[in-house]
């Protein structure tokens, strides 16, 4: 089943020391079976979540609502 992901936000967060990360929110997708038409494939939103740094880390969002850069623990705060 083909996949990808859907940019659904981009925002600025902030390290304890004030230096500023974009942060990109994105939606996996999935293609819906193909009708023998020729059509374009349709995509369907799995419900399934991710934020990335615009240089491509994964970014975990914290129970807080603070943001954890999973490689090395960046903690950051959206400004």
């Amino acid at each position: 089943m083909d996949r990808k992901l859907h940019l659904l936000e981009t925002f600025f967060a902030q390290d304890d020391q004030g230096t500023p990360y974009k942060i990109c929110g994105y939606e996996h997708m999935v293609a819906l079976p193909l009708v023998s038409n020729g059509a374009e494939p349709q995509w369907e939103p799995t419900g399934i979540a991710e934020y990335r740094l615009v240089t491509g880390e994964h970014v975990d969002m914290e129970p807080d609502g603070s943001y954890r850069v999973a490689a090395n623990s960046l903690h950051l705060h959206r400004a």
